[in-house]
């Protein structure tokens, strides 16, 4: 038939496929109010491969089942604080960047806090969204440069 081509690779040439995107890094996000989870996951879908958990419980869990370059986890959660989970965090995946968000936090506690969880960065609540992407770009990095990855 005329018009119509013959072979597989006309077909192809006809209709390329597009370029493959490399995987985006993975984040975990961890805070039980749903609804800023869902702004979170939201502002970050587009850079980043988001999985969301709404207890610290729930996060450790997933951290089994898959690796992630970051972890973000809300402070003051019912069933355990994301702090105690980011310093179990650490010992278990000492390459993953922890991000700690908080409403309130002492000085003294934010500074012994940081030590033990080693963490990449504290977000103060309201956070700003380009605040978050931000922190989370960055961690990726550290994260790759942790690692080795170019």
């Amino acid at each position: 038939m005329p018009g119509v081509p013959s072979t597989m690779a006309q077909m192809n040439a006809a209709h390329p496929k597009p370029a493959a995107q490399p995987p985006k890094d993975a984040v975990l996000i961890i805070d039980d109010e749903k609804t800023l989870l869902d702004v979170f996951a939201l502002a970050l879908a587009d850079n980043f491969d988001v999985t969301t958990a709404t207890s610290a419980r729930e996060g450790e869990f997933i951290l089994h089942k898959k690796q992630f370059k970051v972890v973000i986890a809300d402070h003051l959660m019912p069933g355990g604080n994301g702090m105690g989970f980011l310093v179990r965090a650490r010992e278990e995946y000492p390459h993953m960047q922890r991000i700690l968000v908080t409403g309130y936090m002492k000085p003294e506690m934010l500074m012994r806090s940081v030590n033990e969880a080693a963490l990449f960065r504290y977000l103060l609540k309201p956070v700003a969204l380009p605040d978050l992407i931000q922190a989370v770009q960055d961690a990726a990095k550290v994260h790759d440069a942790s690692v080795g990855v170019a």
